[in-house]
């Protein structure tokens, strides 16, 4: 039975979700590069967003228990990886669109190849930043949270072993 999406709760693993919408956001931006500015950003942008997804799906599949400290730290590892990846692609990101905004009517173009009005093309790229920007937060707080959590288990585990 399916549950009610006022009570949904978050799933423990949506960070790999939002990795996977940050990779396709990314995506999207570096294809309105020209082939000029391609060659400058379009690898790298696209190895660090490639590289968070990888990371979330790596930690994602290794399953920590209290006992079991190899595991924790190789799960940490790959969590703050993603972490590291993200917050660099943050900072690229912030380059990539500055430079976009230089000239956002090249970025779009409507139905029959025009290039959009500057101010509608401005609009239209500071969008796409923002719902970049809102993922990107919303990754930290996921990964953070992940973190978090292997913390607590650690925590419980000394506990444990205290007893």
């Amino acid at each position: 039975m399916s549950v009610l999406a006022s009570k949904r709760s978050e799933s423990s693993v949506e960070f790999i979700n939002t990795a996977n919408n940050i990779v396709e956001e990314v995506d999207d931006f570096l294809m309105r590069l020209s082939a000029r500015a391609g060659r400058l950003y379009r690898e790298p942008i696209s190895k660090l967003a490639h590289q968070i997804l990888e990371h979330t799906e790596k930690a994602n599949s290794i399953y920590p228990t209290e006992d079991d400290n190899v595991r924790l730290d190789l799960r940490e590892e790959h969590l703050l990886e993603a972490r590291g990846a993200l917050m660099a692609l943050d900072v690229e990101m912030g380059r990539l669109y500055r430079v976009l905004n230089n000239n956002p009517q090249g970025c779009f173009s409507n139905s029959e190849g025009k290039s959009l009005p500057p101010s509608e093309a401005r609009r239209k790229l500071d969008s796409m930043a923002q719902s970049l920007g809102e993922k990107i937060d919303a990754e930290n707080a996921l990964l953070t949270g992940a973190l978090k959590k292997l913390t607590a288990i650690r925590l419980a585990a000394k506990k444990k072993n205290r007893q």
